[in-house]
């Protein structure tokens, strides 16, 4: 399935046109490449979307032409960002300066 069409169908993003949009500014990444919209995904891909100063990574877990809006999120799963895994190492790990 097309990323910009998964986008969609999942909820990620609410509209096709949108998600096309945001491939093209370079704001979608696929497995840790900035995706063009007719890129295939497939259940294991890693979806990175950046929305201003945040960036939400998902693992795709199914590919399904039609889902109802209730199972949408069923699709993915959340993963931590870069962003947030590092500061949760540093608060967990004294070692690296952080607090217990």
């Amino acid at each position: 399935m097309r990323l910009d069409k998964y986008l969609k169908i999942s909820r990620l993003i609410k509209r096709r046109t949108v998600a096309n949009e945001a491939c093209d500014n370079g704001r979608v990444t696929l497995n840790g490449r900035i995706a063009r919209a007719s890129a295939e995904v497939k259940p294991g891909d890693i979806i990175g979307i950046s929305f201003g100063n945040r960036e939400t990574r998902v693992e795709v877990l199914t590919v399904q032409e039609n889902v109802r809006k209730e199972a949408a999120a069923d699709l993915f799963r959340y993963l931590p960002s870069p962003e947030t895994a590092s500061v949760k190492e540093e608060t967990m790990n004294p070692e690296a300066g952080g607090e217990f």
